[in-house]
């Protein structure tokens, strides 16, 4: 995958995919609107690179089937061949035949070593079923 620039800010595009998943419930079981936290290690792959990210997640379930998200991540790995470690925060949604979207942001202040400065925003949409998820992440160095 590549990057491109966009005005002064970069796109890297990509995929990743989750390594591990381990989600408990949290509070009653069987009612809804209902929360879970799901602790996940993901691996980016393209412009972002990034083995063995660590991820925490917030999930509503609206119904057995759809609800939202929100998370923090830290990535440690490189942007287009700049190495160092950041964070980004999650927020998305799934519906009733799995799809998932989700946006990210870069933690302001978060990034360090070749990456310090970075600032971006990205989105991807995970298909039911998909071994691996497409993302885009447009950013800059400020």
């Amino acid at each position: 995958m590549s990057a491109q620039n966009t005005a002064e800010r970069a796109r890297a595009t990509g995929h990743f995919t989750f390594a591990d998943w381990q989600e408990r419930a949290l509070g009653p079981q069987g009612t809804h609107p209902r929360l879970a936290h799901a602790t996940v290690t993901n691996a980016f792959s393209g412009g972002v690179e990034a083995a063995h990210t660590t991820c925490e997640y917030t999930i509503v379930y609206v119904t057995e089937k759809t609800g939202t998200f929100a998370g923090m991540e830290l990535l440690e790995g490189s942007v287009d061949g700049r190495r160092g470690t950041f964070a980004v925060e999650e927020r998305g949604s799934f519906d009733d035949v799995g799809s998932v979207r989700g946006t990210f942001e870069v933690v302001p202040g978060s990034a360090t070593g070749d990456l310090a400065g970075l600032r971006g925003t990205g989105e991807f949409v995970a298909a039911h079923g998909a071994p691996s998820v497409p993302y885009t992440f447009d950013y800059d160095f400020g």
